[in-house]
C-alpha cells in the first residue's frame, strides 16, 4: 500500500499543472510510496489530457492519468477518492502546490503511521494564501487551536479565531475513513470543498497537527472560484452547498464532542453569512428572496441552530433590514476582508 494518494483535479490546467505535479513528486523522496492521480475532468480548451498522459508515461509507478467527462471539481475529487489506493488522501488543486520542506516533515509522520494498526484519522498543516498579483502571502496556521507534535482528539482543541477554519488545503484524511463514510461531493458545483471539510469531521477521532506551511494556495486568476464577481455569478451553487451541509450533519445530535459541535456550528454560520452578503451585494429582489429562502431552509431543518446562528455577531450585521441595513452589512464585510486577508 502507498503512503498517500494525491488527487489533482484538472480542467484546462495546462498553463500551471506542471508546477503542482512537480511539487508532489518531491514528496516521494526516493521511497516510491506515493501515488498521484491526475484527474482530467473533460478538458477541451488546451492539452491538459496530453500533459497528464505524458506525466504517467514518465512516472508509471507513481502517476495515473484518469480521463473522465466533465463533472466539475467535486466530481473530480470523487473520482480521485474512488481510485485512491494510499493510506492517506489529499486533494491538491492544479494551480496550487505543496512546500517541499514542510512536506518532508508531513511525509515522515505519515510513513510512521504505516506501521500502526490504528493510524491517525486526520493530519493537519498550515496553508498559505499566495496573492501573486499583490506580491503578498498570508499564513493561516492553527497553533492557537491544536497541540503541536502529538496525537489528540477534539476534547484537546482550543478556540478557533474568527475566520479561522479547517480548509481542504490544510487537511489530509485517512482514505478509508472517507471511503467508509461514502463521501460524495455534488457534481457541476463549485465550493464543494466546504462539504469536504465539514461532513467527515464527526467521524474523525484522532488528529495530528504539524506547524509547517504545507499548502500554497494561489489567488489571483480572474476566473478563480473565490473571485468576488465569480462568487456572485455562482451564488446558486453556494446556496446548494450550504443546504447540503445543513442536511449532512444534524447539529448537535450527530456530533458527540461539544468543542467540535461549536466549531461546526460556527462554520455553518460562516457559510450562511457568505450567502447573505453576496446576495446583498447582488441587490435584486430575486436575490433578497433567495437570502430569505436559505434562512427559512435552516429554520425548517434545525430551528435551534437557526436561532443561535441568526443572532450571532457574524450574521446580525449582514442581515439587517432595509437598504441601510444592506449597506451596513456590505461595509462590515469589506472591513473583515481587510483585517483577515481572505479572498
Amino acid at each position: 500500500m502507498k503512503t498517500i494518494s494525491f488527487a489533482v483535479p484538472c480542467y484546462n490546467s495546462a498553463a500551471y499543472m506542471d508546477k503542482c505535479i512537480e511539487s508532489l513528486l518531491a514528496c516521494d523522496e526516493g521511497k516510491n510510496d506515493i501515488e498521484i492521480l491526475i484527474v482530467d475532468d473533460g478538458s477541451t480548451k488546451d492539452n491538459t489530457a496530453e500533459i497528464a498522459d505524458a506525466w504517467q508515461e514518465k512516472y508509471p509507478d507513481t502517476i495515473r492519468a484518469i480521463h473522465k467527462p466533465n463533472g466539475g471539481h467535486g466530481s473530480a475529487v470523487n473520482t480521485g477518492l474512488a481510485n485512491a489506493e494510499g493510506r492517506y488522501f489529499k486533494v491538491v488543486d492544479s494551480d496550487d502546490w505543496l512546500d517541499k520542506d514542510a512536506m518532508h516533515e508531513v511525509m515522515a509522520y505519515l510513513r510512521r503511521q504505516m506501521e500502526l494498526a490504528e493510524p491517525t484519522d486526520m493530519v493537519i498543516g498550515n496553508y498559505v494564501y499566495e496573492k501573486v498579483h499583490e506580491g503578498t502571502r498570508t499564513v493561516m496556521g492553527y497553533k492557537n487551536v491544536f497541540p503541536v507534535g502529538e496525537e489528540f482528539g477534539w476534547d484537546d482543541t482550543k478556540h478557533f479565531h474568527q475566520s479561522q477554519y479547517l480548509l481542504m488545503h490544510s487537511v489530509i484524511y485517512r482514505t478509508e475513513l472517507l471511503q467508509d463514510l461514502g463521501l460524495k461531493l455534488p457534481e457541476h458545483t463549485f465550493y464543494v470543498d466546504n462539504i469536504f471539510v465539514f461532513k467527515p469531521l464527526p467521524s474523525v477521532r484522532t488528529m495530528y497537527y504539524l506547524d509547517v506551511d504545507m499548502y500554497r494556495y494561489f489567488i489571483g486568476r480572474e476566473d478563480q472560484s473565490v473571485n468576488e464577481n465569480v462568487m456572485m455569478g455562482r451564488i446558486d451553487q453556494q446556496l446548494r452547498v450550504t443546504r447540503e451541509m445543513i442536511d449532512a450533519v444534524r447539529l448537535p445530535d450527530d456530533v458527540p464532542e461539544k468543542r467540535l459541535e461549536r466549531y461546526m456550528e460556527n462554520y455553518l454560520s460562516m457559510m450562511m453569512c457568505s450567502c447573505s452578503i453576496f446576495l446583498r451585494m447582488i441587490g435584486t429582489d430575486e436575490a433578497e428572496d433567495k437570502r430569505e429562502g436559505i434562512w427559512d431552509y435552516l429554520k425548517e431543518k434545525n430551528p435551534d441552530v437557526y436561532r443561535r446562528i441568526r443572532r450571532s455577531v457574524l450574521n446580525m450585521g449582514t442581515n439587517l433590514p432595509t437598504e441601510l441595513g444592506r449597506k451596513i452589512g456590505i461595509t462590515g464585510y469589506r472591513m473583515a476582508q481587510k483585517i483577515f486577508k481572505f479572498n
